[in-house]
């Protein structure tokens, strides 16, 4: 049922589409190419063992750590309400 102004399935269409971003950026973040032997950000050795799991890591365990802890959900938000979008 839709929600008055907008049609059927509207509300599942842009759960889709968040996942959907989410996921494209999940897939544009990963690593790729060849492992590095010595993290970028602070110059220690890399783990063969994380360099086998994680194809074309940068970055050790700490610095990838602190750099996940940093990043931040953007993006469009598509769950805004209809008052506000009314304004």
């Amino acid at each position: 049922m839709a929600g008055g102004w907008t049609r059927d399935g509207a509300v599942n269409d842009q759960i889709d589409d968040t996942v959907k971003d989410a996921v494209l950026r999940a897939r544009a973040e990963t690593p790729r190419g060849e492992s590095a032997t010595h993290c970028n950000e602070c110059g220690e050795p890399i783990p063969e063992a994380r360099r086998k799991a994680v194809p074309g890591v940068r970055t050790c365990v700490a610095c990838q750590s602190r750099r996940d802890a940093r990043r931040t959900a953007t993006g469009i938000n598509r769950r805004g309400s209809k008052d506000s979008q009314l304004r």
